[in-house]
């Protein structure tokens, strides 16, 4: 499993905005240990955040950073993972509407 300093130099970050590095940074550290259903609110927690200061995270984006995410997590904790998100992410775009 990758630290969130080893990842952060990930060479597909390269391209993302500092100010949304930030927000992804923050988001692993206050996920770190946490599994599948813990990882929602976190994640829906830094769309929102973002979302309040007009940073909008492209769905490229997105898969990057849950790919950080289930990095060193077993298939049954990844698939867990996709679930949540999965089911969060359909909430979400009702509110956004």
């Amino acid at each position: 499993m990758m630290t969130v300093e080893e990842w952060m130099n990930d060479p597909a970050l390269k391209g993302i905005a500092p100010e949304k590095l930030e927000l992804i940074r923050m988001a692993a550290a206050r996920t770190k240990g946490k599994t599948g259903r813990d990882l929602a609110p976190v994640m829906l927690a830094l769309i929102t955040s973002a979302n309040k200061q007009g940073i909008r995270f492209s769905p490229d984006e997105v898969s990057l950073i849950l790919d950080i995410l289930k990095d060193g997590k077993s298939k049954e904790e990844k698939e867990q993972i996709d679930r949540t998100i999965r089911m969060a992410s359909s909430v979400f775009q009702k509110h956004m509407k």
